[in-house]
């Protein structure tokens, strides 16, 4: 214990003798540290924002049931014939079994949300105007925890069921109607109904504003021909990224076709990769360049102090105390750096936050700054390890003459 003290006491000293180069590198570690948390952060925050963005109002994983298939009768062998074939039309169907699929996909712990829902097409009218709209019947108990409405209601209530409907901003406009007004719901089946608008959403995308009616599943499911089915079971999982291996597991589990937005949504999944690429490739970049400053004020720091480590030497120091000095100088160049980019990066941060665009928040959360503050710290360590390992070879008696 008393060596380590002692270890402790020369290392700071050396760093007080050589105040200079040591207030140098420790800028030159906090600038580094203060450019790895606040691009690490902003990049973070930039790919949270666009996540939320673009699958706060959808599933991460959805099931249905599988394309139909056309079946071409089996020819004898050695018989060559030519089949032309165009691709089946797909129907609304429902999928087999679901509420005892819902009960079992409960009990699944990667799954966050297990929502069901009938969703089709249909023509809402009011009066000379005729739109194309989707329905969707949900399971309101459900559905909340995978879209909660009732942040995007722009008017009226959060009421379905019965004969109320929610409707779309930009639907509403285009048919002319508000909160209490009725329209007119065709889904080309032989089926319609009357509904009350209860109240309206914005979602923020155009295309689901213009084209999504909500209803009630027991609701939606006599106005598509489906009593009792459901065509969708949409799922969240824990951890997004994992969603398309999820989704490859819940298809040999269920038989259905599951899509992932990793899938559905490939040209953002490349674009997050690029990101995260781009800051680990500044993330080494800047670290090199840290760890090349600290070794090269440290071996100025060994030439400089030869004859101080031959007096050590000579009254008894060994190899490994030389060693460990150097290498504790080495971390604390990398600790005192850190610290002081930390607090530069809050400050970048905050400023962002404050008076940037105001498009997204930047977090910082509290791994990242345990990260930062570990790999500047090993990063002096390893630096220091040459010219550690230069000044525990020195000759005591040749470094004591040195001059």
């Amino acid at each position: 214990m008393q060596k380590w003290w002692t270890d402790w006491v020369v290392a700071i000293a050396f760093l007080r003798d050589g105040r200079g180069q040591t207030l140098l590198i420790t800028v030159g570690v906090a600038i580094g540290v203060a450019v790895i948390v606040f691009v690490t952060a902003l990049i973070e925050g930039l790919q949270a924002n666009v996540i939320e963005r673009t699958l706060g109002t959808q599933a991460h994983i959805r099931l249905s049931q599988p394309d139909e298939m056309n079946r071409v009768a089996p020819m004898p062998a050695g018989i060559l014939h030519v089949v032309l074939e165009d691709q089946r039309a797909q129907r609304l169907r429902s999928i087999q079994n679901w509420q005892k699929l819902i009960v079992a996909l409960d009990q699944r712990t990667e799954l966050t949300v297990v929502s069901p829902m009938v969703s089709g097409p249909a023509l809402a009218k009011r009066g000379a105007a005729v739109e194309s709209v989707a329905l969707v019947g949900i399971d309101w108990p459900r559905y909340q925890q995978l879209l909660p409405l009732q942040d995007y209601l722009v008017a009226g209530q959060l009421r379905i069921g019965a004969d109320d409907v929610l409707i779309g901003s930009q639907l509403a406009q285009e048919l002319g109607v508000s909160v209490g007004g009725k329209i007119r719901l065709d889904s080309g089946q032989g089926n319609a109904r009357v509904v009350n608008v209860a109240g309206i959403f914005e979602l923020g995308v155009r295309e689901l504003d213009a084209r999504y009616i909500y209803m009630d599943l027991k609701q939606a499911q006599p106005l598509l021909n489906l009593v009792g089915g459901a065509t969708v079971i949409d799922l969240r999982v824990t951890d997004i990224f994992e969603a398309e291996d999820i989704a490859q597991i819940m298809h040999r589990l269920t038989g259905l076709k599951a899509e992932s937005w990793i899938a559905t949504n490939a040209q953002l999944m490349n674009a997050l990769s690029a990101q995260s690429l781009s800051t680990n490739m500044i993330k080494v970049f800047v670290g090199v360049s840290v760890a090349f400053g600290i070794a090269s004020v440290l071996s100025v720091s060994v030439v400089q102090r030869t004859r101080e480590i031959g007096i050590l030497r000579a009254t008894g120091a060994g190899r490994d105390q030389i060693l460990r000095i150097f290498l504790l100088q080495g971390a604390l160049f990398g600790l005192f750096g850190a610290t002081a980019g930390i607090g530069v990066s809050y400050a970048l941060v905050w400023v962002f936050n404050a008076f940037g665009p105001g498009l997204f928040y930047i977090p910082i959360a509290p791994s990242l700054i345990v990260g930062a503050l570990a790999l500047a710290v090993l990063t002096g360590i390893g630096a220091a390890a040459w010219p550690a390992r230069r000044a525990a070879n020195l000759d005591p008696v040749e470094a004591i003459r040195y001059v």
